[in-house]
């Protein structure tokens, strides 16, 4: 009979276990965190920076690798209409997207650059603002086949800001087109330079997060379940590189977060949802099975 009750205890035990699939688990985020949408490291400290989107405080949240929070900064001079992406330049000054445009509305379109945080003592840090339009979009919204100006993804590479759209097409034909902006303040149009076909699942094939290695050889870009690498890029064309891995990450949730800690690691986060999600993962590329 005791026999018999280890192995049922086992089944028990094996069953509740979460399966993460490829990725490492790391910690649940603080609750405040539930809807997390941009995460980005600066120092190998074992710690991530975090924001959250619309509906929520205009905060940069420092956390742990273990979970816990660490710091809490108002930033002033900035307002959290749909904040999707956060990403640094070689400074560490790090740069928020508020460019979220589920429904292809919107006219003011927002980036805010904020120094970096591990240099401030006090809780609040000072934005700079800078706006873009896409000029392609003529319509507010577009028809819906033409609804490609939603965005949750971006990186700073050399000076410049690449923005990867979130495509809301209907039908959905999984189209992302790549635009640059200038990394400073002012108003500026946004030059489409690229556009990739990707899957035509809507549940999985659209870009939710973007990011560039340390060395600056590897673009990753986010799905819910997936993650695509390009390399052997020339310059800015990272959608014409010469090697293209898609990796399935056997695990899907609300992923939205993304960011290099070196050149083989990606950090992961997902928004959550009831008792599931909100948590962060460790992606190492030199372990993942195709």
């Amino acid at each position: 009979m005791r026999t018999f009750s280890i192995i049922l205890l086992y089944i028990f035990i094996i069953g509740c276990t979460p399966n993460y699939g490829q990725l490492k688990h790391l910690s649940r985020l603080p609750k405040v965190l539930k809807e997390n949408s941009g995460i980005e490291t600066i120092q190998k400290d074992s710690t991530v920076w975090v924001i959250n989107d619309s509906g929520n405080k205009a905060h940069l949240y420092q956390v742990g690798f273990d979970g816990k929070m660490r710091r809490e900064l108002r930033v002033k001079q900035a307002g959290n209409k749909d904040w999707e992406e956060l990403t640094k330049d070689q400074d560490n000054n790090l740069y928020i997207g508020d460019f979220g445009n589920n429904d292809n509305t919107r006219k003011d379109l927002t980036i805010y650059k904020v120094p970096n945080p591990e240099t401030i003592k006090g809780e609040d840090i000072k934005a700079e603002k800078m706006t873009f339009e896409y000029p392609e979009q003529k319509k507010f919204p577009p028809k819906k086949k033409e609804r490609y100006y939603d965005a949750e993804a971006f990186f700073y590479y050399r000076g410049s800001l690449y923005i990867f759209t979130k495509n809301r097409s209907k039908p959905f034909d999984g189209i992302s087109f790549l635009y640059k902006i200038p990394a400073r303040k002012g108003h500026h149009k946004a030059e489409r330079i690229g556009q990739y076909a990707f899957c035509t699942d809507e549940d999985s094939c659209r870009i939710t997060a973007a990011a560039i290695s340390p060395d600056e050889k590897t673009v990753a870009l986010l799905g819910h379940d997936r993650v695509w690498l390009f390399s052997g890029f020339r310059d800015d064309r990272f959608f014409g590189a010469d090697t293209t891995e898609i990796l399935s990450l056997g695990h899907h949730s609300q992923k939205e977060g993304l960011c290099f800690t070196d050149n083989n690691t990606l950090l992961l986060s997902d928004e959550g949802k009831g008792s599931s999600g909100r948590n962060l993962y460790e992606l190492r590329l030199d372990t993942v099975k195709n």
